[in-house]
């Protein structure tokens, strides 16, 4: 673990962030096996996504962003409160902007400017959306080795790593197989699903970069992809994993992905 630290934290982002992007692909894959996915399942899989990323916004994020802000002499609330409220404002306004759909919604539902854009592309950029934050968040964790090439804080960027593409393989299953019922082909469903977690290495070679150019932004920027992460979370997870009958299913899910999250950070970190 200790030679990773030799290598740039931008190389590292890229690296992390391609993983997750190919745990998203696998996922997405699923569509070749599978013609439908069952609404129990996914209500399950979308709730073990949201207590990844609840307990990734906490473990690997806002507590190093307060230790950080502690250790640079500044108060330890400021950063992040205002980094995470400023993720959140980020996110509020691109779900305004950017028309996307929501799962399980019909057309009419379509939010952000209007659009005539097909369904099926309104669905692959709800997933988009929320891809991003989690790319941020895992390039500024390695950004952050720049200048603390410390062995705990790359154990807890790799496990944020291994969370977030934990979390997207069944993300993955998630967006190809309704696109497949949408009456798209497999292999076209499968690219579509993919497709969406592309912008995750984008996203974090960005944060990497931004980290590495500003070091003082750095609990700021551990805070802003946390506030981006839950807002992710309480306006897309947790509403879609509650629709039908089952929602306990859901409530297990995510309190799996809590304890499958903060047992890799608490462990390897």
């Amino acid at each position: 673990m200790e030679k990773l630290l030799e290598y740039n934290p931008i190389l590292l982002a890229l690296g992390a962030t391609l993983f997750t992007w190919f745990l998203t692909a696998a996922g997405a894959s699923m569509v070749f096996f599978f013609k439908s996915i069952n609404k129990k399942v996914l209500n399950s899989m979308l709730g073990f996504a949201a207590g990844v990323m609840i307990a990734a916004s906490f473990w690997s994020l806002l507590k190093p962003a307060i230790e950080m802000a502690e250790a640079q002499g500044e108060l330890p609330w400021k950063p992040a409160v205002i980094g995470f409220l400023a993720g959140g404002a980020f996110l509020l306004l691109i779900d305004k902007i950017l028309p996307h759909l929501h799962l399980g919604l019909s057309i009419d539902k379509a939010e952000g400017i209007p659009t005539t854009w097909q369904r099926s592309i309104l669905l692959v950029l709800a997933i988009t959306l929320h891809n991003v934050p989690e790319g941020l968040a895992v390039g500024v964790a390695f950004g952050a080795l720049a200048n603390n090439p410390d062995v705990g804080l790359l154990t807890g960027a790799v496990a944020l790593a291994l969370g977030i593409g934990l979390q997207n393989f069944p993300e993955g299953a998630a967006v190809s197989i309704p696109l497949r019922r949408e009456g798209l082909s497999r292999r076209k469903a499968f690219n579509y699903g993919q497709l969406s977690g592309i912008v995750e290495p984008m996203a974090g070679v960005l944060g990497a970069y931004l980290v590495l150019t500003i070091e003082p932004l750095l609990p700021y920027a551990l805070s802003f992809a946390a506030g981006a992460m839950i807002f992710v979370v309480v306006e897309e997870l947790i509403p879609e994993s509650q629709r039908g009958n089952e929602t306990d299913l859901s409530t297990i899910g995510a309190m799996l992905g809590f304890a499958t999250m903060m047992l890799l950070d608490v462990a390897l970190g």
